[in-house]
């Protein structure tokens, strides 16, 4: 039946700062960046994988009527978003790396049953692990 999964979603408040920090500060490559009219179809990928997009979607039309969207803000800002996890080959490193691109890291590298694990947020609210798998 299914083959793939391309796409996953997070909210984000303003999509010109989330493609400053995701590409600019996290390194991610902008998948697509479209005008649709009434929205603005923003994607970023992990480098050389467009297979797997994350869509940075601003809460609003013509997906949710005002109110919702003002709720979904809401949600975002208090860390109620979404969770988007990534794997490294260096977490220690990665997360010295993004430290001096000035992310703040809220929970350093930490061994765990899988792997070396960090966590920061973006500017939003969204929560993002990084994992060195063992």
């Amino acid at each position: 039946m299914f083959t793939a999964i391309t796409h996953s979603q997070i909210y984000v408040l303003d999509q010109d700062e989330a493609l400053d920090f995701y590409a600019g500060k996290l390194g991610l490559e902008v998948a697509a960046d479209v005008d649709m009219g009434d929205m603005r179809w923003l994607t970023v990928a992990v480098p050389g994988h467009p297979e797997r997009q994350i869509v940075l979607a601003k809460p609003g039309g013509p997906m949710m009527s005002a109110q919702t969207a003002e709720q979904v803000r809401d949600l975002v800002t208090k860390g109620a978003g979404g969770t988007v996890i990534f794997t490294t080959d260096d977490c220690r490193k990665t997360c010295e790396t993004l430290r001096e691109r000035g992310v703040e890291i809220i929970e350093e590298p930490t061994e765990r049953p899988f792997g070396i694990d960090c966590a920061l947020r973006d500017p939003f609210g969204n929560h993002i692990r990084f994992t060195q798998l063992s």
